[in-house]
């Protein structure tokens, strides 16, 4: 194989790695103050609430959907304190949505009126 197909090959495979590379982060990153025009809001109904990850606060749906408060431990609440508040209710959710779809990720957290988590502003 010549020097001139080596450089062809290697440089095809570059292009293709960078392409995987550019739609992973863009996929995957995850914009902490919300504020984004691809942010939207979803109502969901809390059927389960338990830690996952590192300290992190998971709220499950009846259908099995998953969202979640990275390292909600550390920020004051307990898992019993928001069964109580959030078991069975209707809550609606600041989220992004990304490349591959909407992030599980919640920026926002509201009752009603009433916010019980925000990390805007």
């Amino acid at each position: 194989m010549g020097m001139r197909k080596v450089y062809t090959l290697v440089g095809i495979c570059f292009g293709v790695a960078c392409l995987f590379l550019m739609t992973f982060l863009a996929a995957h990153n995850i914009n902490a103050s919300g504020a984004t025009t691809a942010a939207i809001s979803q109502d969901i109904i809390i059927s389960k609430i338990y830690e996952g990850g590192v300290k992190d606060i998971v709220f499950e749906t009846p259908n099995g959907d998953y969202y979640y408060i990275n390292r909600g431990l550390e920020q004051g609440f307990t898992l019993s304190g928001l069964e109580e508040k959030l078991l069975n209710k209707s809550v609606t959710l600041r989220l992004t949505k990304k490349l591959a779809g909407v992030s599980k990720h919640i920026h926002q957290m509201q009752v009603g009126d009433n916010i019980i988590y925000s990390e805007l502003n």
